[in-house]
């Protein structure tokens, strides 16, 4: 079980843009007076509030927001949250002029007929997608006629979990307008008494905490409250836009003068049980690192130094060791050694001289950890009273040596025997994380995803921290036998400091008078043995108090957990185990209306007597999962972040967060080299030559321009691939290959391949992260003015690093625009708007581009916002500053 505790929401409320002409696009419009203060593009949000209670570590939040259509004419309201992936959400209700829609949980399968049924109307739907590290999420929209009002509110529950020492909310907050009332109210209770309470936020200063944020706590009640004015919410003081861009976080923690408490309501309990002050158990570590080519450039800068700095934390009583593997598996030492100041001196050395090489050889590696572990303890090398832990991080699925999941994961297991948990981390997208998670799971481990990023060394610390200091091992929590009914789990292989363990159930007997646990443990020096008695009469009296805050909370926190443990157990089962598991969690998640994995909350809006659908629906750990929102119109965008050139020559950026283009053209003299993209952490490039027509028409103000050669490298592996529209030649290293456009083709070598289609085009691929394709666009020969040109696409770029620059580099990172007043021009049938983007104020044109990348002869019509005079404001820099002297 994920030991995060964050209970995360993203709220951005935007108003949908209708246009006569125009495909309906989700624009984020910029916050701008119009009719009134707060009214963008006739919509105004005029109240949003988010409601917190949370009793006993289980959070209940409701977000309501509240608009009202000023404008003269339908428009399009839409209603946008992030929210943690490890919360169920348990409602979602429309009202619409005073007409409540109800959301329904409904199987998966039922609820998926409902979705594409308006999906292939084109009407109106929401759904929930992953959308970053922790959060998921859900966007709703409704037309909303002029004069009405229209009122989301959004229901999601979720069981905080202790991780370092403290529970945490935290609410990102970006409303991205002004809104006259805005409001977050949380009410905590605990029963054993709240020890610290604070809220802090990263976008407002001191001044604006002190008036607008007020926080307390005495005894077993906290209170936080966030009411920012109209005026506090102004970025400054004559500005429009809002300032509540930002992390909005709530913190506490609760007296542990007992290491365990006992609540029970209506037949159905829940057991705390964190002690404290106890000496941290000796671990012995193994470090399984993937070295091989893919973890080249930043990823092995970024283990490496997480590695240093986790044996700085090391502490002198720990054993540890490395073990390598590529294609190879080779070792620090032989055997594990003791963190003496010596020994770790000698492996911050070897550490620092990693480096990536070869293949993936997965299973050889963690055998051979498993096997170091197990010979020490047999050979009594550690001592006695310690605990093993085996970490392994890896960027890629085994493709050398046994790699048959199932198989790789039956070696693992037999040699573990469950004598200690094993950790996966999986680094990036391009691997399989549910064989990861499978694998960690039925070793009484977990797996974690590392984020691509900049702060990659800190997301391997911040896990490491989270299992450094294990102060039990083999905890059991005992309750009398045959008092007891569905029991979630009670037995744990490690106890860490900072958390917390949790077991919940139900009474056999709701009339017993005392109740009774038992937790039994190894500890560093001596075995803990702790009982909890309660006097349910005595509790019963103290917990009337909380009724303030929601009724069934532990009956509710009880199905939570369950679901939770049935969908994991799920993951490392098969066949009729596995159909088991799944239709108890369904049941529960139907009874308890949880959105999980397996359900889906239809909410039915009639409209012109047809319905209208939205879905929440809870996905499922993809092996690249791709942020994009849910808003489904007509026009469906792409699954993945889209970006070509083609044409004269036109740049296209698929931004799929809007569901829009943006698109611009680059004037340059034939014979011009332009970079279209440089990662400097994998050593890729592609640069364009610009190529003319034959005859320039003296009456045209501009000249038709193409690429008419690219070129493709690969520093780090040395390669090299030029394309004309006559051939293509590749270089790997000295060595030479040319092939021609009539050539059907694939080669493959050294994690690249090259795929030519006779006379269409051509595919290149770097492992499965990064893949171009290359159109050939051919014209009559005996053409007067015309010439064959390339187009480029990009259309998987997930593996390029985030320093990644060019043309089309730069847009491989997220970037968000607004688009507002849109009126006609001199072309009514090109519209012309003002466009907000990287702090630049455009005006842009709306047009259309054709897409070649699946059909290099027909193409499909691309709408976009055309940016002006070579993409000035919209590009880093000039066009000018992408001119390169050659191909290479």
């Amino acid at each position: 079980m994920a030991s995060a505790l964050w209970s995360c929401l993203v709220l951005a409320l935007l108003s949908g843009l209708a246009a006569s002409g125009i495909p309906r696009s989700p624009f984020r419009l910029l916050a701008k007076r119009s009719l009134a203060e707060g009214v963008v593009d006739g919509i105004e949000i005029y109240s949003t509030k988010i409601i917190s209670k949370v009793t006993s570590r289980f959070a209940h939040n409701v977000v309501t927001t509240r608009a009202v259509n000023r404008a003269e004419k339908a428009k399009e309201v839409s209603f946008d949250v992030e929210l943690p992936k490890t919360a169920f959400i348990t409602n979602f209700t429309l009202t619409i002029d005073g007409v409540t829609y109800p959301g329904n949980v409904k199987e998966k399968e039922v609820a998926k007929k409902q979705y594409e049924k308006a999906v292939s109307q084109g009407k109106t739907a929401g759904l929930v997608k992953a959308s970053g590290r922790k959060l998921e999420k859900f966007t709703v929209s409704v037309n909303v006629a002029a004069g009405s009002k229209v009122t989301f509110e959004l229901t999601y529950e979720e069981l905080l979990k202790r991780h370092k020492g403290k529970y945490e909310m935290y609410l990102k907050i970006q409303p991205k307008q002004l809104i006259k009332h805005f409001e977050i109210e949380a009410d905590i209770f605990e029963p054993q008494g709240i020890s610290m309470l604070d809220a802090e936020a990263s976008f407002i200063t001191n001044d604006l905490l002190g008036s607008a944020l007020t926080k307390s706590f005495s005894g077993k009640k906290g209170h936080v409250s966030f009411k920012p004015s109209l005026e506090q919410q102004r970025s400054c003081p004559t500005c429009t836009d809002s300032l509540l861009n930002g992390d909005f976080t709530i913190t506490y923690d609760v007296n542990r003068e007992s290491p365990a408490n006992v609540q029970i309501v209506n037949g159905y309990f829940v057991h705390f049980f964190a002690p404290q002050g106890l000496p941290v158990v000796p671990k012995n570590v193994v470090f399984v690192i993937d070295v091989s080519g893919s973890m080249a450039g930043r990823k092995i800068e970024q283990t490496r130094d997480a590695l240093l700095k986790i044996l700085e934390d090391m502490k002198e009583d720990d054993y540890l060791n490395f073990i390598l593997f590529s294609g190879d598996v080779t070792t620090w030492k032989e055997n594990l050694v003791q963190a003496t100041p010596e020994n770790l001196q000698e492996a911050k050395a070897f550490v620092r001289n990693i480096n990536d090489r070869g293949m993936t050889n997965i299973n050889d590696a963690l055998l051979r950890g498993i096997n170091m572990l197990n010979k020490a303890w047999e050979e009594h090398k550690v001592p006695e009273k310690s605990t093993s832990i085996i970490i392994m991080l890896t960027d890629g699925d085994a493709n050398t040596g046994e790699s048959r999941p199932e198989k790789i994961q039956e070696n693992v297991r037999n040699a573990i025997g469950g004598k200690f948990p094993l950790y996966n981390l999986g680094f990036g997208n391009n691997l399989n994380y549910n064989f990861l998670e499978s694998m960690a799971l039925e070793n009484h481990g977990f797996a974690r995803r590392i984020y691509e990023d900049s702060d990659a060394n800190l997301q391997l610390q911040g896990f490491y921290e989270e299992v450094a200091n294990p102060l039990l091992t083999e905890v059991e929590v005992e309750y009398p036998e045959n008092a007891i009914l569905d029991l979630t789990q009670n037995n744990y292989q490690h106890y860490y400091d900072g958390s917390e363990i949790v077991v919940a159930g139900r009474l056999l007997d709701e009339d017993m008078n005392r109740f009774k646990a038992d937790v039994k443990g190894h500890g560093a020096i001596n075995d803990l043995t702790f009982t909890e008695e309660v006097d349910l009469k005595e509790m019963e009296k103290a917990l009337k108090e909380q009724d303030y805050i929601f009724g069934d909370y532990i009956e509710r926190l009880w199905a939570y957990l369950t679901i939770e443990q049935l969908l994991e157990k799920g993951k490392k089962a098969h066949g009729e185990e596995k159909e088991n598991l799944t239709a108890q969690a369904l049941d529960l998640s139907l009874k308890y209306h949880f959105v999980t994995p397996l359900t889906s909350m239809v909410v039915t809006k009639p409209e012109d007597n047809e319905d209208q659908t939205a879905i929440a629906d809870k996905p499922g750990e993809a092996r690249s999962a791709s942020p994009s929102t849910a808003y489904l119109t007509n026009y469906q965008p792409p699954q993945t972040p889209y970006y070509y050139v083609d044409g004269d020559p036109h740049f296209i950026i698929q931004v799929t967060e809007k569901d829009d283009a943006i698109c611009f053209n680059i004037d340059e003299d034939p014979g011009t080299v332009l970079r279209l993209i440089q990662d400097p952490v994998t050593g890729l490039t592609v640069n364009g030559q610009i190529i003319g027509d034959k005859k320039v028409n003296p009456d045209s103000k501009t000249r038709k321009t193409y690429f008419g050669k690219l070129g493709i490298a690969n520093a780090q592996m040395d390669l090299r691939i030029e394309v004309t529209t006559e051939k293509i030649t590749l270089w790997n290293g000295d060595s030479q290959s040319t092939f021609s456009w009539l050539d059907t083709v694939t080669v493959t070598q050294d994690g690249v391949s090259v795929t030519i289609n006779r006379k269409k085009n051509m595919i290149v691929s770097f492992g499965d992260g990064v893949t171009f394709v290359i159109v050939l666009h051919q014209v009559w020969k005996k053409h007067p003015v015309h010439r064959d040109f390339l187009g480029f696409y990009v259309v998987d770029s997930h593996q390029m690093s985030v320093q990644t620059h060019g043309l089309l580099g730069q847009f491989f990172h997220p970037f968000d625009f607004q688009v507002f007043d849109v009126h006609p021009s001199s072309d009514p049938t090109k519209p012309d708007a003002t466009m907000v983007v990287k702090n630049h104020w455009l005006t842009v044109t709306r047009g259309s581009q054709k897409d070649y990348g699946k059909d290099a002869s027909i193409g499909t019509k691309v709408f976009c916002w055309f940016v002006h005079n070579n993409g000035e404001g919209l590009i880093d820099g000039v066009h000018t500053d992408y001119i390169v002297p050659s191909l290479f």
